[in-house]
């Protein structure tokens, strides 16, 4: 896997601390620091989500992708899925997550509570690097809630 992080900031940009990354399978993402009302040449303009946020939606991703396959391979019929995440970061330098809550609002007919349980522990301990990852600094937690479909 491979990424390219260039900065974009510099005299006369949108933005001082704007980068972009371009991953190795040809997508570009961009980011962006958060505003410094006390030294603007430190800060961004808040034109894009912020680098840890980005690690934050790709660890949602990652398991939203696992849970979902988990479940299509054991025939349940998952109609769809959706991870909201809520982090606490350290106070002090590296401000790494402390703490990260995943709730799941699955959607499908007939899935048993049992079966989305088991996609999500099997997700965290086992198939999602980023999650397993994330938890050498942060303790994480999940919950889910199960919408029946029509």
């Amino acid at each position: 896997m491979e990424c390219t992080v260039t900065w974009t900031g510099g005299a006369g940009t949108r933005s001082p601390m704007g980068f972009v990354a371009e991953t190795g399978s040809g997508h570009v993402l961009h980011m962006d620091g958060a505003p410094d009302e006390a030294r603007p040449e430190n800060g961004g303009r808040n034109l894009a989500p912020r680098p840890m946020e980005t690690v934050l939606a790709g660890t949602g991703g990652c398991t939203a992708y696992d849970v979902v396959l988990i479940l299509k391979r054991g025939r349940h019929a998952v109609s769809g899925c959706s991870v909201q995440l809520k982090a606490e970061r350290a106070a002090t330098d590296p401000k790494v997550f402390t703490a990260i809550h995943m709730h799941f609002v699955v959607q499908g007919k007939g899935i048993p509570a049992s079966a989305i349980e088991r996609a999500i522990a099997m997700s965290h301990d086992k198939y999602c690097s980023a999650s397993i990852m994330l938890a050498k600094t942060a303790q994480i937690t999940t919950s889910f809630e199960l919408i029946e479909a029509a």
